[in-house]
């Protein structure tokens, strides 16, 4: 599978990192399963939280058998001091690691909660004191307001960041979701850029059934239109798409990156005319 620089990290990561919602409820031999498809497919990244169930649990367990080897990215959603430094040590503890490549602040789509998390007394005062004590490596930032998201690019030296870029929000930019601008400031600072729901399609309409998928959104389910998807995101100055949390989607997005190839301007602009009808996803949402 491709690898691409993780902006100033240095790091070579897949195009597609391993996304740990997939791992929610699930059983330990599933969650195994998941892991080492991903290794035998050449993804070298994983991205988990302390908020996504089981998720941190059955990679731990994973990591204590078989050794950690991935490059490895954690969150956390608490916004002191305090919190975040209980939430890392938890974190570590339960993914039986003595470090974090990247340590994210997580869900960060509010001006206000921004400044709270890197003001003093704040979740930022934690990460850089496990910083100095050689615990994270590296911080980022992940939201689904890339607005919010790029104010945060201008008030910390971030190494990483993590949004929604997809093909529907492309069509439709509005006030919440345009990553444009996001991108560029990634780009002038060396920023490390993951996308996430690069297959979402609509938010669930109806009684649709989303009890058999592991994702808040209605994905992508066909496999043309997966890769059209995966292939505009991939297609911007990123380094890599997250995968999603629905499992069984794993083996089309997977074969998609396999095959990858950029598409030309034209190209994108028929993909994002092909999804005109579905209305972008609005507001803060979960993994």
């Amino acid at each position: 599978m491709e690898k691409r620089r993780l902006g100033k990290t240095g790091q070579m990561s897949s195009i597609l990192i391993f996304g740990s919602f997939a791992l929610f409820r699930i059983k330990q031999k599933d969650a195994d399963v998941a892991i080492e498809m991903a290794l035998e497919n050449g993804i070298n990244q994983v991205d988990v939280s302390p908020l996504y169930g089981d998720a941190e649990k059955h990679l731990g367990s994973w990591f204590k058998r078989n050794g950690k080897k991935f490059f490895l990215s954690c969150k956390t959603a608490e916004r002191t001091k305090k919190g975040a430094w209980e939430s890392l040590k938890r974190s570590l503890e339960t993914l039986h690691i003595d470090h974090f490549d990247i340590f994210q602040l997580h869900g960060v789509d509010d001006i206000n909660v921004l400044k709270t998390a890197l003001g003093p007394g704040g979740a930022m005062e934690a990460i850089l004191e496990a910083k100095a004590q050689g615990l994270v490596r590296f911080i980022g930032i992940t939201g689904h307001n890339p607005p919010v998201q790029n104010q945060a690019l201008q008030l910390f030296n971030f190494d990483t960041v993590m949004f929604p870029l997809n093909r529907v929000h492309a069509a439709h930019p509005t006030d919440w979701n345009d990553f444009k601008p996001l991108l560029k400031t990634a780009r002038q600072k060396d920023v490390g850029v993951m996308a996430i729901k690069s297959v979402a399609k609509r938010a669930w309409e109806g009684a649709q059934a989303k009890v058999h998928h592991n994702t808040w959104y209605e994905p992508f389910e066909d496999a043309a239109e997966i890769e059209k998807s995966l292939r505009y995101t991939l297609s911007q100055n990123i380094t890599a798409a997250v995968l999603p949390g629905e499992l069984k989607l794993w083996p089309m997005i997977i074969d998609a990156a396999q095959r990858f190839k950029p598409l030309t301007a034209q190209e994108q602009q028929d993909v994002m005319a092909g999804v005109k009808q579905y209305q972008p996803l609005v507001g803060p949402q979960m993994d």
